[in-house]
């Protein structure tokens, strides 16, 4: 394994996450991710060189997998989601007539379809902006998780022609953040979570390669049906 590199059944796949703190025992049993740091310029900093690398090597993935923690205010504490869609909070060109989350002259809408191809872990929206949210900060925002780095990520990986899932688990979001204490506190749940859901990923792709990836989410993985437990192999 090399640069995050996997091989899960007939599929090439690079594991990316952002931070050490996410990086806990469960995964640590599982993968080698690539870290990419935090938030939307050091992951697509990080990403495009490392796949800019294995290209020329050769060795580009078929797939890649995000990993990681994100905030919700309404979602299940703890618990993972497959990523439906993710959008850009950070771009608002509407002083130009483009629509919020649009960015000008580049041909891609305001909200990315991701593939959900995990039976059993629930879905959600997703959206990536450089700032922390908290609190009232949630108002503003209309996608039931909020993160640092997917959207560009996924820009990264749709340069190179490869697809990405993003898999979430929710550490924060019901109270006020104050300390990093408040983010930190809850990752150990959601690295042994995250595992699970990895193992069943890994269980799709090692079946039906990446066909899975073209079955659209199984029904009743509506996140407001699904406990975090429902994630537990």
């Amino acid at each position: 394994m090399s640069h995050g590199l996997h091989r899960f059944g007939s599929v090439s796949v690079l594991c990316v996450m952002a931070a050490p703190a996410e990086y806990g025992l469960h995964l640590q049993a599982r993968i080698q991710p690539l870290m990419t740091g935090v938030g939307p310029v050091e992951a697509a900093v990080a990403l495009t060189a490392a796949l800019a690398r294995l290209e020329a090597a050769g060795d580009l993935p078929d797939l890649i997998v995000s990993l990681g923690s994100c905030g919700s205010r309404v979602l299940d504490h703890a618990a993972v989601y497959q990523a439906a869609s993710v959008t850009y909070r950070d771009m608002d060109a509407s002083a130009l007539g483009f629509a919020k989350g649009v960015t000008p002259l580049l041909d891609q809408p305001a909200i990315l379809p991701l593939p959900c191809p995990i039976p059993g872990v629930p879905t959600a929206t997703l959206s990536t902006g450089a700032n922390v949210v908290s609190g009232a900060a949630y108002d503003a925002i209309d996608a039931e998780m909020v993160d640092m780095e997917t959207w560009a990520l996924v820009r990264s990986a749709q340069t190179f022609g490869v697809p990405l899932i993003a898999l979430r688990g929710v550490s924060d979001g019901r109270a006020e953040l104050k300390a990093l204490e408040d983010w930190t506190s809850t990752l150990h749940h959601v690295d042994e979570n995250l595992a699970a859901a990895l193992d069943r990923l890994i269980a799709v792709l090692e079946a039906d390669g990446l066909a899975a990836l073209e079955i659209p989410a199984f029904e009743g993985q509506d996140p407001a049906q699904l406990s975090p437990d429902s994630i537990t192999p």
